[in-house]
């Protein structure tokens, strides 16, 4: 296990790369932020020159590839962040100076124990791309196929596992504070952040996200998921059909091929929101880099290492949501927050609607170009506080992806109203889950289910039924001994001291050199 001291002095150093970006003063300043956090700011800033505007995207950039991907999900929390670095974090580029290509030639061949020759007859030794976690070269197969080929980076696996270690460690203690850091349920947010990166590294589950998405989204022309070589994929290396096509990113190019602003628009929202509705499953990295348009006006997606689910129960309780704030039915919205235990049973529904009003209703009747789904999560955001929500870590992926989506969706067509492009697709599929046809299904399929527990619930009286509630139960989290319990209590003082002592050497050092 990792000492202590070890973690401190990781923290710090990130902390001082943290605070040459200004990225420091936010935190340092909220009033909730706990005071040993403030503490420990204000260590890792000594001797440090703050720039006046902050640069969280240039700094997470700066600490390395895991920090990359976790800033991306700090993204998706302007609660726990702030408006302004969550706004900063949404352009956080997860791109990084690309491996050599003998390096790259090793990995291959040591993953499939042959020729690289033997695999491709064309291999493009300059990456298309470069990432955090793996980068992308243009090959051809012996057989003649076009494809693209991901690579893992070497060695990227025992450094994010480092550096998630660390992450967990300051979870534990940031919760430990309680109050307001404790409702933010750091540590299940570190959990679900482990659990997608574990994912990403493993590029046969990336490989399989997409065969699987690819199922799903069969009944969708406009949307395309790109094919597997499965003979050349492992664990390490990811072979697909290449895609020839504009970068979505691209709007000019698109609109000089002769393709429909709008109709792009629309298609892109429709298909995350057939994939997270309809589905339950959607692809959770859709910023423009990710996305391209095919001659035929096909959306392509590509990278599949972060994907999303949301259990059935949960979607129809999103999909109300989504529906009661485009009609103004607070009410309703306000009841499935209590229906899902997303708000505690203590407080008042009729209060909770009226705060929800206080949301929507600013946003009724302005022009389409000032409608914003962000803008209305910014403001669900601002009252979890009030009402003493939890953070819910199942859907963080969701509001990152819409937030995404519109992002993209208001570049393609400015004008771009997602209220009323998604409130069809909302209200049919609402109609088709929950109407009368759709209930009688589902009770018929629920009494089969129950009957055939009876043997099972004969033989186990103990057996507890599923609890209320939309989240999923909470995964296991690691036992992280604090250093202020028992058996730590007279050391924790020397971490505390080392971490003085480095601060102040970093200081002396950016002194000597004229730089502090």
């Amino acid at each position: 296990m990792t000492r202590p001291v070890t973690h401190i002095v990781r923290l710090l150093k990130w902390g001082r790369i943290l605070a040459r970006h200004g990225a420091l003063r936010g935190i340092e300043t909220a009033p909730q932020t706990p005071p040993g956090v403030k503490r420990l700011c204000r260590i890792a800033r000594l001797g440090t020159i703050q720039p006046k505007v902050p640069d969280y995207a240039a700094a997470f950039q700066a600490i390395g590839p895991a920090a990359v991907k976790l800033g991306q999900t700090l993204a998706t929390r302007p609660d726990l962040v702030g408006e302004e670095a969550a706004h900063n974090l949404l352009t956080l580029q997860d791109a990084l100076a690309p491996v050599p290509f003998e390096r790259i030639r090793q990995e291959i061949e040591a993953t499939f124990e042959v020729p690289l020759e033997s695999l491709y007859s064309e291999f493009d030794p300059e990456p298309v791309g470069s990432a955090s976690i793996a980068q992308v070269h243009r090959a051809v197969t012996t057989e003649g196929r076009k494809v693209a080929v991901k690579v893992r980076r070497p060695g990227i696996d025992k450094q994010f596992a480092r550096d998630i270690e660390t992450y967990e460690w300051a979870a534990a203690h940031l919760e430990a504070f309680g109050g307001e850091a404790a409702r933010l349920r750091p540590r299940q947010v570190i959990a679900n952040f482990r659990r997608w990166t574990l994912r990403e590294l493993d590029l046969r589950r990336e490989a399989a996200s997409a065969s699987e998405l690819a199922d799903a989204m069969v009944g969708v022309p406009e949307y395309e998921v790109p094919a597997i070589d499965w003979d050349r994929t492992a664990s390490r290396v990811m072979t697909l059909d290449w895609i020839d096509g504009i970068k979505i990113s691209r709007r000019d190019a698109l609109i000089a091929a002769g393709h429909d602003m709008e109709k792009l628009s629309a298609n892109l929202v429709n298909a995350f929101l057939r994939q997270a509705i309809a589905e339950g499953f959607f692809h959770a990295d859709m910023h423009q880099g990710n996305l391209f348009v095919k001659a035929d006006g096909t959306i392509a997606a590509v990278d599949f290492g972060i994907m999303g689910r949301i259990n059935r129960q949960a979607r129809y309780w999103l999909a109300e949501i989504l529906y009661g704030l485009t009609t103004g039915n607070y009410r309703r919205v306000a009841e499935i927050h209590f229906e899902a235990q997303y708000v505690p049973d203590y407080h008042s529904v009729e209060e909770f609607a009226t705060a929800l009003r206080a949301v929507g209703e600013p946003m009724r009747g302005k022009p389409v170009s000032e409608l914003s789904v962000g803008q209305m999560l910014d403001g669900l955001f601002a009252i979890t506080r009030d009402f003493d929500m939890q953070t819910q870590p199942h859907l963080l992926l969701l509001q990152k992806t819409m937030v995404m989506v519109e992002g993209v969706a208001t570049m393609l067509n400015p004008k771009i109203n997602m209220w009323d492009v998604s409130g069809p697709f909302v209200s049919a599929w609402i109609r088709d889950e929950l109407g009368p046809e759709a209930a009688l299904a589902d009770g018929l399929r629920e009494q089969g289910k129950t009957l055939a527990l009876i043997p099972d619930i004969i033989r186990r009286l103990d057996a507890q039924l599923p609890k209320k509630g939309a989240a999923p139960p909470a995964p296991p989290l690691p036992d992280i001994p604090l250093m202020w319990d028992k058996g730590e209590t007279r050391r924790w003082w020397r971490y505390a001291l080392t971490a003085l002592a480095g601060a102040a050497a970093g200081a002396a050092a950016l002194w000597a050199l004229g730089i502090g």
